[in-house]
Formats: C-alpha cells, structure tokens, sequence
C-alpha cells in the first residue's frame, strides 16, 4: 500500500468514525440549511452544551464542519455541501441489507 493509498484510507476512516454517532448525523441534518451557533444545536438535540461541543469537535478534525468566531459565540458550517452525498447515500434500502448480513454473521459465530 503507497503512502497516499494509506493516507486516504486513514481520512476515510476519520469521515466513517464522524457519522457514527446518531448525534452527529442530526447535527449535520440541522447544519444542511446554514450555519448555526451551538447554542441553536443544543435544543435541537436536546444534549448539554459540552456534549454537543465534544461532537461538533469530532466533526470539525475529520474536516466535515468549520466555524466562525461571533464575539464570544462560534457558528458552524458544513465545509463542502458534497458531504450530504455521503449521507444521503446510505438509504433505508442499503441500511436494510447490511443489517441483515450482520444479524447473518453474528448467528453463525
């Protein structure tokens, strides 16, 4: 494996690991019409602040979200609109497949 194979591979599995918390999908649901200060996000996920800033956190290192210093508040934004692609890829259908050769692999351990 070259060292950009391996590189790609490490970003993609930072990218998988940023939306493997349901939070952080609605985060990012909520993000898609425009920026938002986090306290607007924290309502909406019904979480305390520190935890909603630890997943904003795990969104802005895989290079999914940004934010904006607003005086002593921070507004966060989708880097690249591409990114819903991504999501919207895993429809119910795929979700649907997959859960079920887990459910397969998990009866024949």
């Amino acid at each position: 494996m070259t060292q950009e194979t391996e590189s790609q591979a490490k970003f993609k599995a930072k990218m998988f690991h940023a939306h493997s918390a349901a939070e952080r999908a609605k985060i990012l649901e909520f993000l898609q019409d425009g920026e938002k200060y986090v306290c607007e996000i924290v309502p909406y996920l019904n979480q305390v602040q520190p935890v909603v800033s630890r997943h904003l956190k795990i969104l802005k290192d895989s290079g999914i979200v940004t934010y904006r210093e607003d005086g002593t508040r921070r507004m966060y934004a989708i880097v690249d609109p591409r990114i819903f692609g991504v999501v919207d890829a895993v429809t119910s259908e795929l979700a649907k497949a997959l859960k079920k050769e887990a459910l397969k692999n998990e009866e024949n351990q």
